[in-house]
């Protein structure tokens, strides 16, 4: 009797809801289930009218979009002439992943499942709604609901007569096997695909663009690294216009690489190939064939992520050792979450930093099962900060290097943003794998059209692709608000601003949110801080003006935790006292200018 077919389909933009859909489709295993695990953009979907059973796994990204790996698929569920009949056979749930401080929270999930409904699929059981918010994480969400999704999958699909679950501490096969090669060992210069010409640049692909400069733009005094970083993209064929990002694969740093190879008991020269163990499992796009050890530690590997649950799980099935295996059990389990939580998730310790603390356990991981402990490293987008109408064959963005402090000794970097810090050309030709793709904002493409944009930090670099742009074709009604924390610390182009302030191409207005005000009238404003909502409010009338009589349009873009939300507050506010509109009036008129693309907001978390 053959086992019974499970597809987990999965949107995923960072990487979390892939792990969760590689978690399901290991607990699948475990209970004897036949499963596949796709992105929901490399599975046919005209076949998922013969799915006798599903869980989509999706993010929710920007303000309520779908994934970029997921998009086809969401196009094609909604199409309106599908029939209300057409998923009837099919069994189905709904595993959302989201952040609660945005205002669409788990929209995609949300709108996923009415959506399987409407076309006649059965839910198993509600939708869940992990949250990035909580305490404990997503998994907060994701336990309780995979206990009741496992109870009602196993009342439809039993373990087949004289076969049981597979217990958590008993490790399943890797996805492949190692082998080993003899012979002189290989440089990764041989190892790297090449890079003519052969279509789009892609993850799969990317572009070895030149870094031309890579130039700190805040005082030294400044708490806060921030760099305007150069790339040469002459001849790639790479176009963009304002709104659009550009995605990095970093690298792992030298001494990261020594010592995880140190902990593995691993030769970094050693060159190897991996052979599939299953006959749906492909090989990792971005990994050469053959390959070595340091091309695989240093480019693929992320050693320094937070690891998830799984990570213990499978790393305590495979310890030789009682004490180190004992407690990664119970960190793996679902009564050890708030021991997990204290000793990683809090402290942001890293997969490396865990291995370093479980040296026995380390020192026995086959490296077989290194790409199933240990996933890839994922791109980070960035806004581009630059007009190619300006800066031909020139790529600019704008990073804040992140850095900072918990109680573990060695401070937490981001693995991207000290990677491109740590890059300097004036020291010899440095080149980093990137690609283009189109970004959450849109801007309008008729002259008169005023355009306000409000973007405080690092917040403002699409919108300097923006004016740029605009300058370039003749577009001069353009309304920039800045903040930041002081004009002499960080604030971002004030040269450029104030040359096309000069020339009338530009009204900018500032907020700085840490400098003693010398007008009166903002005394007391500036003792609680001046923001760009601050601003905004004080020139409501030509906000009003610009919005309701010249059509304009607004952005704003910058962090997410608590601006978007303010900002927002801020301009119902104007409505109702320059527009004289009630409140749920002011309401609905916001919400009318986001339905038809005149508020666009890109925010991270």
């Amino acid at each position: 009797m053959a086992s019974p077919r499970l597809l987990v389909l999965f949107g995923s933009q960072t990487g979390t809801a892939e792990d969760v859909a590689e978690r399901l489709g290991r607990e699948a295993r475990r209970r004897r289930l036949q499963c596949r695990v796709l992105a929901m953009d490399s599975y046919s979907v005209v076949n998922l009218i013969n799915e006798p059973l599903v869980i989509f796994v999706c993010a929710t990204t920007g303000q309520g979009d779908p994934p970029d790996n997921m998009k086809n698929f969401w196009r094609f569920v909604f199409r309106k002439n599908l029939p209300p009949t057409s998923l009837c056979q099919m069994d189905f749930a709904v595993l959302g992943l989201g952040d609660s401080s945005y205002t669409k929270f788990n929209f995609v999930a949300k709108k996923l499942y009415r959506r399987l409904l409407q076309l006649g699929g059965h839910a198993l059981l509600p939708a869940c709604l992990g949250d990035d918010q909580h305490e404990l994480g997503p998994d907060a969400a994701i336990d309780p609901w995979l206990h009741s999704l496992w109870e009602k999958v196993l009342r439809l699909h039993p373990v087949p007569p004289g076969l049981s679950q597979i217990p958590p501490g008993v490790p399943l096969p890797s996805k492949f096997t190692v082998q080993f090669l003899q012979g002189p060992p290989r440089t990764v210069q041989q190892l790297v695909p090449t890079t003519e010409p052969q279509g789009p640049h892609s993850e799969i692909r990317p572009f070895l663009a030149p870094m031309v400069s890579n130039q700190r733009v805040t005082s030294t005094s400044h708490f806060q690294d921030v760099r305007l970083i150069e790339f040469d993209i002459t001849g790639s064929g790479i176009s963009f216009a304002a709104g659009d990002v550009v995605l990095i694969l970093p690298k792992n740093s030298a001494p990261h690489v020594q010592q995880f190879c140190q902990v593995l008991s691993l030769d970094p020269d050693q060159c190897f190939s991996l052979q599939p163990q299953e006959p749906d499992t492909s090989h990792p796009v971005r990994l050469p064939q053959p390959c070595t050890v340091r091309y695989l530690v240093s480019q693929y590997l992320d050693i320094t992520r937070v690891p998830s649950r799984s990570f213990f799980e499978l790393l305590a099935g495979l310890s030789p050792n009682a004490l180190e295996r004992e407690k990664l059990m119970e960190l793996s389990s679902a009564q050890g979450q708030e021991s997990l939580h204290d000793y990683c998730s809090r402290p942001r310790r890293t997969i490396l930093e865990v291995l370093c603390d479980f040296p026995h356990t380390a020192a026995a991981v086959p490296l077989d099962y290194l790409l199933d402990l240990i996933p890839p490293i994922r791109p980070r987008a960035f806004s581009i900060a630059s007009s190619l109408l300006a800066l031909p064959g020139r790529l600019q963005i704008l990073v804040a290097v992140v850095q900072y402090r918990t109680r573990l000794h060695e401070p937490r970097r981001g693995l991207c943003s000290c990677w491109l810090a740590s890059l300097d050309p004036g020291q010899g030709p440095v080149q980093v794998p990137l690609w283009v793709r189109p970004g959450g904002l849109a801007f309008p493409e008729t002259v008169d059209t005023p355009v306000v944009m409000v973007g405080p930090g690092t917040g403002v670099a699409p919108f300097r692709a923006a004016i740029q742009e605009r300058v370039a074709q003749g577009k001069n009604e353009n309304f920039l608000f800045f903040g930041c924390r002081q004009r002499d610390q960080d604030f971002y182009w004030e040269a450029e601003w104030r040359e096309l302030e000069r020339t009338g191409c530009l009204t900018l207005v500032t907020a700085f949110s840490r400098e003693q005000s010398t007008d009166l009238a903002l005394l007391h404003l500036q003792e609680q801080k001046v923001y760009v909502q601050h601003r905004l409010k004080e020139l409501g009338p030509l906000v009003w003006g610009l919005l309701d009589r010249h059509g304009a349009h607004f952005y704003l873009a910058g962090n997410a935790k608590s601006m978007p939300a303010d900002v927002a507050e801020t301009l119902t506010s104007i409505f109702q006292e320059h527009g004289g509109l009630s409140g749920p009036d002011a309401a609905s008129y916001l919400a009318r200018l986001q339905r038809t693309l005149r508020y666009q907001t890109e925010t991270w978390a």
